[in-house]
């Protein structure tokens, strides 16, 4: 449901579409109702079932062309209703995703696929629906090539995981010892051991760079019970490892063209005179934490035209950064966030962490924050900040991060008040303290 997200809305109040279509797809059919004006003050209602095949959506698309519909509505139902909304769209129909969750029929009353056609084209034609973010066709590739990269590095990760254990296995200790398993030093090792070698000595001098003053410790942890089997194993793995690593690399490589070409696209403007304007890429990584698979990520999810969300606030909540707000009587009570876009979240999550460790203005507000939030909650505020200066940075092409200093809440900080709630500290703790104030 990461695709699914809401962004805009109408207004409710009268029927604000005269002629609307609504699909309740399923895998291999879907239930088409359409409501069109008929005598009078009714509705022409039609309720018909088509199938999910090109053949039969492009015959759909030719009959609601005919009945002149405004616009059809469609439930994201899995990965079904690609197919519908595509070819739809490219027939010159208007077509709305929406979530499913909102479009839930009344309860106590049954529950067919005729029904909820019927229910959710009556929802559309008053105005009583949000679509969903759908990202153009380029949009949608570049996140096919993000998503598919994301898949691939699991994997690899899998694969190196297993590579442990069957060191685990032979009592070869050497991840205690090496950072990285399968840098240099490690790979070479590990092709010693799957071609035979066994000497502890021999594979310790296989050692490269800052691992070679580790020669002792090495020795001591590749000692152990190694054999055919193992080194069999560890071949598999690691050709499979090879294998996703250039599979990635070629990944990378379409990504950055594909970003290079929408980023042209989108900036084909006219420069204001005198100006450097740099790649968009280049200007995402100028974020604290916003390392360039990051960058490209992040781009994939969001796209490249922020009229889709009117503010920093509206992206934000569409990310699901933002906790939702209950109010009953005098009670406000501010719930979760929601689940929102994962890979999106999954990204600017990893951004976030990093962030708070960096020497900048994010990172001294993590730090602020975590004193008085849990862990996570400080994380989600400064994954909140990252998104919303994506969304300035993507809205201008002229804009430049500026980082504000460590030391920005410092400057801003009444010195009279900080000095008494110092001292307020040391005497809680059992001092008496005299302030000497220091020349200018």
């Amino acid at each position: 449901m990461g695709d699914q997200i809401e962004v805009s809305e109408l207004d409710p109040g009268g029927e604000l579409v005269a002629r609307v279509a609504a699909l309740d797809i399923a895998k291999a059919s879907a239930m088409v109702c359409t409501r069109v004006p008929g005598s009078g003050a009714r509705k022409r209602q039609e309720v018909r079932k088509t199938g999910a095949t090109t053949g039969a959506i492009l015959e759909l698309a030719d009959h609601l062309v005919c009945q002149g519909i405004e616009l059809v509505v469609m439930e994201s139902t899995s990965d079904y209703w690609r197919p519908f909304y595509y070819l739809l769209e490219d027939r010159g129909l208007t077509c709305w995703l929406v979530n499913a969750r909102d479009v839930r029929n009344v309860p106590g009353r049954p529950k067919t696929d005729k029904l909820d056609a019927v229910w959710l084209a009556k929802l559309a034609e008053r105005g009583m629906l949000r679509r969903s973010f759908v990202p153009p066709a380029p949009v949608r590739r570049l996140r096919d090539l993000t998503r598919a990269r994301a898949v691939l590095t699991a994997d690899r990760t899998a694969f190196k995981d297993r590579v442990e254990k069957v060191l685990e296995d032979a009592q070869i200790k050497l991840s205690i010892v090496a950072s990285d398993i399968f840098g240099v030093s490690g790979r070479a090792m590990l092709q010693a051991l799957i071609a035979g070698e066994r000497s502890p000595r021999g594979l310790a001098d296989l050692a490269r760079g800052r691992l070679q003053a580790k020669r002792e410790d090495l020795m001591d942890a590749l000692r152990g019970r190694f054999d055919a089997h193992h080194g069999y194993l560890i071949g598999l793995y690691l050709e499979d490892i090879d294998r996703l690593d250039a599979q990635i690399a070629d990944l990378s490589k379409h990504i950055e063209a594909a970003i290079t070409e929408l980023d042209l696209t989108r900036a084909a403007g006219p420069d204001p005179a005198g100006s450097k304007r740099l790649p968009l890429l280049e200007r995402l990584t100028e974020i604290p934490g916003v390392g360039a698979i990051t960058a490209q990520n992040i781009l994939a999810e969001t796209g490249f035209d922020m009229s889709v969300f009117p503010t920093p606030a509206h992206l934000a909540s569409w990310a699901k950064l933002t906790p939702r707000t209950v109010q009953s009587g005098a009670k406000n009570t501010a719930t979760g966030t929601g689940t929102g876009n994962p890979w999106l979240r999954r990204a600017l999550g990893n951004a976030a962490v990093t962030a708070g460790k960096s020497r900048s203005f994010l990172g001294a507000r993590y730090r602020r924050l975590v004193k008085r939030k849990p862990k996570k909650k400080a994380q989600l505020a400064l994954a909140r900040n990252i998104i919303e200066i994506v969304w300035q940075l993507i809205a201008d092409p002229d804009a430049r991060y500026h980082d504000l200093g460590t030391d920005w809440y410092e400057k801003r900080t009444d010195p009279d008040r900080r000095t008494r709630e110092l001292v307020r500290q040391l005497e809680r703790l059992g001092n008496t303290v005299t302030l000497t104030p220091t020349l200018a």
